[in-house]
């Protein structure tokens, strides 16, 4: 294979570039001064700035300003989600949590089980990566703090029925905590018709920048904050990064992007071109701009390693689990053995993907996998020197 570089970008999930509008409102907006909870003129010129944006935030999200809590980022407002409902539904103790979540949830939950007594109840989920229902309503009880759930998986893309879990959760009065980071964007979401105590965003996933998100809390929800020090907001201290705000409004206010016309042709040609190839996750109720792949005989690092050779940057999983050489949680948690969930590729679409890229992916996705299985490096553990060999 040819190291030839032609830029095509296919790893909106881990991070999509800042849309040139949203960069532009953005650099306005840190010309600004003043901190928003200061009461002169330029204080109140950043307050408004960032009242506005919450405002867009919580329309993107059929939500009501008051219940939007800026954060870091997604990872955080997880976090802030969970423990804070979990302190907040004291002496209650149970967590109920898929094996197939986010790593951001995972590690939250585990950590209150190791240093705050939790009990974590892990809810399986199926071939397709769906919880199980029947498996929740048979867990839930008046002792659970709360249930936390994926919208949408990360990896790979399954739709999770979350009008039925937050339906089977009230029967007996649980909150339930949604991560949507992998959905926002893609998905239709509506707060207030979901019935969620907690919903969780980020910026960066929706064409805006790094370093903001927000957790949504419903007016009929508590959460004990993670950090004190001013209240300057509802569940979180800290001076507010009114241009972050800016930023993260102008992109929540973007259309939806609606990629599942790419992205069936994306599916339709790595099947013809390499027939061995895997579909996981859902093959209808998935996010439109996923695809994801586990290949026979492949390790994903290498295909990855070799696909970049070619100027096509994909991802194996999570790239919060990014360097990692382990298999995938999540396909293990959907039944998978490790040396098949070990060849794995997550390629996801963004708002400036191309039919002409996706077809150069198709055409260049061959070689890379036979390359793969030729080199050997379907070894357990590949070396980069056995990778220079495919190269």
């Amino acid at each position: 294979m040819e190291a030839q570089r032609t830029g095509i970008y296919l790893d909106h999930a881990a991070t999509t570039p800042l849309r040139p509008e949203v960069l532009a409102a953005y650099i306005s907006a840190l010309g600004v001064v003043g901190n928003p909870s200061s009461i002169h003129s330029q204080g109140q010129q950043a307050r408004r700035m960032l009242e506005e944006a919450r405002e867009a935030v919580a329309s993107s999200v059929g939500a009501d300003a008051v219940e939007v809590t800026f954060t870091s980022g997604g990872t955080e407002a997880v976090n802030l989600a969970i423990k804070g409902l979990y302190w907040s539904r004291a002496p209650r103790t149970r967590i109920l949590v898929a094996r197939a979540e986010h790593h951001a949830t995972i590690d939250a939950v585990e950590w209150l089980e190791q240093h705050e007594g939790a009990v974590v109840d892990w809810i399986p989920v199926d071939a397709l990566g769906r919880i199980d229902l029947g498996y929740l309503e048979a867990a839930l009880a008046d002792d659970v703090a709360l249930v936390t759930v994926l919208w949408a998986n990360n990896e790979v893309g399954t739709i999770q029925p979350v009008a039925e879990i937050v339906a089977l959760a009230a029967v007996h009065g649980v909150p339930v905590h949604c991560d949507a980071v992998s959905a926002y964007g893609h998905l239709p979401i509506d707060f207030h018709s979901t019935g969620l105590a907690a919903l969780s965003v980020s910026a960066h996933k929706i064409g805006g920048p790094v370093g903001i998100g927000a957790l949504v809390i419903s007016r009929s929800a508590t959460v004990t904050p993670l950090i004190h020090g001013g209240n300057q907001q509802r569940a979180r201290s800290g001076t507010q990064d009114s241009a972050g705000a800016v930023a993260f409004g102008v992109a929540a206010a973007l259309p939806l992007l609606d990629g599942t016309a790419l992205r069936d042709r994306l599916i339709a040609g790595v099947q013809a071109t390499v027939p061995t190839a895997v579909l996981r996750g859902d093959p209808v109720d998935r996010l439109p701009n996923n695809a994801h792949f586990t290949f026979p005989g492949c390790e994903g690092d290498s295909l990855l390693f070799l696909l970049d050779a070619a100027g096509f940057s994909v991802s194996t999983g999570s790239a919060c689990q990014a360097g990692v050489p382990e298999a995938s949680h999540v396909l293990l948690a959907m039944g998978l053995s490790e040396p098949d969930a070990r060849g794995a590729l997550r390629i996801t679409l963004g708002h400036e993907t191309t039919a002409a890229e996706v077809d150069a992916f198709v055409a260049a996705l061959p070689v890379a996998v036979d390359r793969a299985r030729s080199a050997g490096l379907a070894d357990r553990s590949p070396t980069l020197g056995g990778l220079s060999k495919a190269l």
